[in-house]
């Protein structure tokens, strides 16, 4: 109801306006969605900071806000006769044909009522970033799936987004590993695929443990990063093996979750890091401190009561991860063709990570690099934990690699999916099966950990999410197979009714819950909390399923019918587009 609530706010305001034109504070009506049923739809709590600075109760101030209300023919075209309530809040009622007509525009509307941004401007989502060399974990789930489905809506909405990939592939982790392989392994600095990628992983722990342990390979290792950076050939054939070695790994993973990404790894920010250094220089936020240059954070003291450093060029010369964030950062936020010229850029990282960003975004804000009206977000989230409420890992100690976490998923769906055809005395196909069963298992994994609130850890257990009630994909999928089921029924959901008629509380139950649709877009957009989404989509399950068992579709009235699948048919369109924004598939059949 996001164009009918601004419409309603913009009367309010002018109701206001008239009713107090003395009036010299700011005159908001804090219009907000009623708290309850009862109370309507709309619920206007402006009356009550007025009366304060206009020496009057909130009830009488209210009353005379009512009166311009019901003097205004576009308001009473909208409304029905305001309530007053309590201690002078205005209780907003939308009249049923306007909402109806809600309904039948939205129906023949591909986008269910969200308008598209006006004068959308480039955005930057940076997410996922695993490491080259290592496999991808449980520890990537949430950053990529967070990531796309954030993504997905701002795509929705208009806006062109660049969803970068910003992999580690660059730095001492690679002078460390070519170092190692050279010894152990040559063949795979030589060689496409000369080892697997499980192979190469338990390569890279090994030469961390002598990095760690030994001066003389970590002297080595060093002299490696050197050539590696200075362009040496047969470093950088080796770095550029391992490199495609890992990105087609990653790939299998992201084509399996259907994710779309750009790679722009660490590397690609290197010949930007000296420009780094100067522009630091320039904005005379550099300070040599121990013969590091960094940059002393405002407002953000150390425990012995000192500005803390981020520091961006070390002792040696080297650069790290802040000055390589600020190359980026000036990259995204750079006008086109030398930059990306973004106007938000939003990284999805781990909670961890929020000093780190916090202090890179002040840098950069003190820098001037950050334009006007750009946003620079971090979109933190917290971890994936065991059943027992400890860190997720395997029984052996690991860290659960994704694609075995993925498997499971899908096996465990299989076994529930075989369970129940057996018990219903249902014969499928061996394809309808694993059809099935992969896209319940993705998508229970997913809606699992877009369902919590991202800032907070969640615990993982496949039963909870494989569950057919509740909040879960499962629950989810089956509202929208219930409706297919109509139509197989010979329900005919494409057909159109410009006279809807509801007269049923399920049935304007349903109505509502479906115009909310356009404002949760347009809050997860803003707020970039996927949550919000997967809230509303169980929300409307669960109206429309009370609806369902407790209103005659297929066999009701003639002139009920058609209202009734109509009312089938967009819950549907929006169950299959709000999971669309999360990356969920959804199935006709289960």
């Amino acid at each position: 109801m996001l164009s009918l609530s601004q419409s309603l706010d913009a009367q309010l305001r002018a109701a206001m306006q008239r009713a107090f034109p003395e009036a010299d504070v700011g005159l908001d009506p804090q219009l907000a969605p009623a708290s309850k049923p009862e109370f309507g739809d709309f619920q206007a709590n402006g009356a009550l900071p007025l009366a304060k600075p206009l020496r009057q109760a909130p009830r009488q101030i209210a009353t005379v806000i009512v009166e311009q209300l019901q003097a205004d023919p576009a308001f009473t075209d909208l409304c029905l006769e305001p309530q007053i309530a309590g201690p002078g809040f205005i209780n907003l009622t939308i009249r049923p044909e306007r909402l109806a007509a809600e309904v039948s525009t939205r129906l023949g509307d591909e986008r269910l009522g969200v308008p598209a941004v006006s004068n959308a401007a480039p955005v930057v989502v940076d997410f996922s970033s695993p490491n080259i060399a290592k496999e991808m974990h449980v520890g990537h789930l949430r950053s990529t799936i967070i990531g796309d489905s954030l993504a997905r809506v701002l795509e929705f909405r208009g806006h062109p987004v660049l969803r970068l990939n910003h992999v580690g592939d660059w730095g001492t982790q690679f002078g460390m590993l070519i170092t190692h392989l050279k010894q152990v392994a040559p063949e795979a600095l030589e060689t496409a695929d000369a080892v697997d990628l499980g192979d190469l992983v338990a390569f890279y722990r090994e030469a961390k443990k002598r990095f760690d342990d030994d001066e003389a390979f970590q002297s080595t290792s060093r002299d490696e990063v050197v050539k590696l950076q200075g362009g040496d050939p047969v470093s950088l054939k080796a770095w550029g093996l391992l490199c495609d070695q890992s990105r087609r790994e990653f790939q299998k993973i992201y084509d399996r979750l259907d994710i779309r990404l750009s790679e722009r790894g660490e590397s690609f920010y290197n010949p930007f890091l000296p420009g780094v250094i100067d522009g630091l220089k320039a904005a005379e936020l550099l300070v040599t401190d121990d013969g590091a240059r960094c940059v002393f954070l405002e407002g953000v003291q150390g425990k012995d009561g000192k500005p803390l450093p981020v520091i961006v060029q070390k002792s040696d010369g080297g650069f790290n991860y802040a000055t390589t964030d600020l190359a980026a950062i000036r990259y995204r936020f750079g006008a086109a063709p030398e930059g990306d010229g973004a106007r938000r850029v939003v990284y999805v990282t781990d909670a961890g990570q929020a000093n780190h960003f916090a202090g890179v975004f002040q840098v950069a804000e003190r820098a001037g690099w950050i334009p006007d009206g750009a946003r620079l977000e971090h979109v933190p989230f917290g971890l994936v934990q065991g059943e027992d409420g400890k860190k997720l890992k395997t029984r052996a100690g690991d860290t659960v690699r994704l694609r075995d976490l993925l498997d499971e998923a899908v096996e465990r769906a299989e076994t529930d999916l075989r369970s129940r055809l057996k018990e219903e005395e249902r014969s499928e196909s061996e394809q309808f099966i694993q059809h099935v069963a992969g896209t319940v298992g993705l998508a229970a994994v997913k809606y699992a950990d877009l369902s919590q609130n991202r800032i907070t850890n969640y615990q993982f257990s496949f039963d909870r999410m494989l569950a057919l009630q509740g909040n879960t994909a499962p629950y989810l999928l089956y509202a929208v197979v219930r409706i297919a089921g109509i139509a197989r029924k010979g329900g005919d959901l494409a057909a159109t009714n410009a006279q809807l008629q509801f007269s049923e509380p399920q049935e304007w139950a349903l109505v509502r819950e479906l115009l909310k649709f356009d404002a949760v877009i347009a809050e997860v957009e803003e707020e970039l909390l996927p949550n919000r989404l997967c809230s509303y989509l169980f929300e409307l399950s669960q109206v429309f399923n009370r609806f369902y068992d407790q209103v005659p579709v297929l066999k009701a009235d003639p002139e009920a019918l058609a209202s009734r699948l109509a009312l089938c048919r967009l819950t549907a369109d929006t169950l299959r587009l709000g999971l669309g924004l999360l990356g969920i598939a959804t199935l006709d059949r289960m």
